[in-house]
């Protein structure tokens, strides 16, 4: 069975967001700390870090230390370093990584902890010497300008973090082991964060920007729909809150997967929520949601013969049209027809009680289907409740309880009358043939993909002033 999330029971969730800022944009996916860390740390253990970890030179390193110290001094390590026939790290993990935001604006201290077992072996001790290495290492992500595009994410500034290196004894041994240990942890407290930095670094700085290019795809993937399809961009990428927000500038594209109409328009808003606990969350600007309702179904006509698919309407309205003319009612047979045509797609008024749906209507009653002029013609602004659910990993609309704001007598071939008259009958009408033929094309739904792709089952639908929220239903 298909989950539901209607609007409005979700419109107490949003009214106690306060939202968090206002932007010129038609979509933003903002992508929490958890989301983040998720992805670079997957991407870390694709790039091998921990074996990167095991494979670092620690012996030339304390060598290479060595050499830089005074002469002394360094042959006193030197006849040290010469009874250390082997030194390797025989374990290594990095264990959850830490996101924060920093003092300066526009960016994120990424915290990456490095946990080491390395064993020594020396003919002055009869079993092999572990040491245990902790440390950490620090990365600044921000968002920098680009002349040539959007502001870009990028990953800088890696390093050990100034005094997070400890080295410990696994176990105490003897007295000539805890020596061997103070001379090496000497050694290893400059040169393993040099290791780390041109080691180790190189592969966080590959992981982060695979991390970002994979967020990338996410948000260019295209989205289709029947016909054509709905294609987003990056337009910046921006540091909020210890999150990655990106603004997407949006357009749809034909069959042909040519471009229709781009939603570019930075003169309207869109009010964003704060993340608060959800992992991420997808934005779309109710222009968004307008150009895909226009997408699935332009204006068009559509004819029904009232007496063979709604007779028992096609009584009511002859009844309703004999009170007003009864010669005119006598015109009416079983052929009759009334034509709908759709001035305009339906346009979305959401907030955060709910959404409606407005739409322009042209209705012609002709009393045969061989008839040439309608007895006649009415403009109609009618509106219905819009309601958005999740039906597996599509987002669907529905458009349900059609009411007629105005109604407007344009042409009459009887006389002269008022067809407010009308009104409850029409309204009827319209929620049998309009809204099912529309209904029936909305219920294919946009494919939202983007829920499953980030690791996460189902999601949960909640609308603002001026666009609708998707957040996961498990945060």
């Amino acid at each position: 069975m298909a989950a539901l999330w209607t609007c409005t029971l979700l419109c107490g969730v949003l009214a106690a967001t306060v939202a968090q800022a206002t932007f010129s944009t038609p979509a933003v996916l903002i992508l929490g700390p958890e989301v983040i860390k998720e992805r670079l740390t997957q991407e870390l253990q694709d790039h091998n870090a921990t074996a990167v970890l095991q494979q670092l030179p620690l012996l030339s390193a304390m060598r290479e230390e060595s050499s830089r110290r005074s002469f002394l001094l360094s042959g006193l390590l030197d006849t040290i370093l010469r009874h250390v026939v082997w030194l390797k790290i025989t374990s290594a993990s990095i264990p959850q990584l830490q996101l924060q935001l920093s003092a300066q604006d526009q960016e994120l201290v990424v915290k990456i902890p490095l946990d080491l077992v390395a064993g020594l072996n020396t003919p002055l001790v009869k079993s092999m010497v572990e040491l245990h290495l902790q440390s950490e290492v620090q990365a600044h992500v921000t968002a920098t300008a680009s002349p040539a595009g959007p502001a870009l994410l990028v990953l800088s500034d890696c390093f050990n973090r100034q005094g997070s290196l400890r080295i410990s004894l696994l176990r105490k041994l003897s007295f000539s082991t805890n020596l061997i240990e103070k001379q090496v942890t000497s050694l290893l407290m400059p040169a393993l964060p040099r290791l780390v930095k041109t080691q180790l670094c190189p592969v966080i700085q590959a992981a982060f920007e695979d991390t970002y290019a994979g967020f990338l795809r996410l948000v260019r993937a295209p989205i289709p729909l029947s016909p054509g399809g709905l294609l987003f961009d990056l337009l910046s990428s921006a540091i909020e809150d210890s999150a990655i927000q990106l603004n997407l500038q949006a357009k749809l594209l034909d069959s042909q997967r040519e471009v229709t109409n781009w939603l570019n328009d930075t003169s309207a808003s869109l009010a964003v929520p704060a993340l608060g606990s959800a992992p991420f969350s997808f934005v779309l600007r109710q222009d968004v949601l307008n150009a895909v309702v226009a997408a699935l179904f332009p204006p068009g006509k559509l004819a029904v013969q009232l007496d063979y698919v709604l007779p028992d309407l096609a009584g009511e309205l002859k009844s309703g049209i004999k009170g007003i003319n009864e010669q005119a009612a006598g015109k009416l047979d079983r052929t009759q027809l009334v034509k709908l045509q759709t001035r305009k797609t339906p346009q979305l008024l959401l907030s955060q009680g709910g959404a409606q749906a407005t739409q322009l209507i042209v209705l012609d009653l002709f009393p045969t289907n061989k008839a040439q002029r309608p007895l006649f013609t009415l403009g109609i602004e009618a509106k219905s409740e819009a309601q958005f659910y999740l039906q597996g990993d599509r987002l669907a609309l529905n458009f349900n309880n059609i009411s007629i704001d105005r109604i407007k007598l344009m042409n009459s071939d009887m006389k002269l009358f008022n067809p407010e008259l009308l009104k409850d009958i029409l309204s009827r009408i319209l929620e049998s043939t309009l809204l099912s033929t529309e209904n029936g094309k909305l219920r294919t739904g946009i494919p939202m993909l983007m829920v499953k792709a980030l690791g996460y089952e189902s999601a949960t639908l909640s609308l603002t002033t001026d666009a609708l929220v998707l957040t996961p239903a498990d945060s």
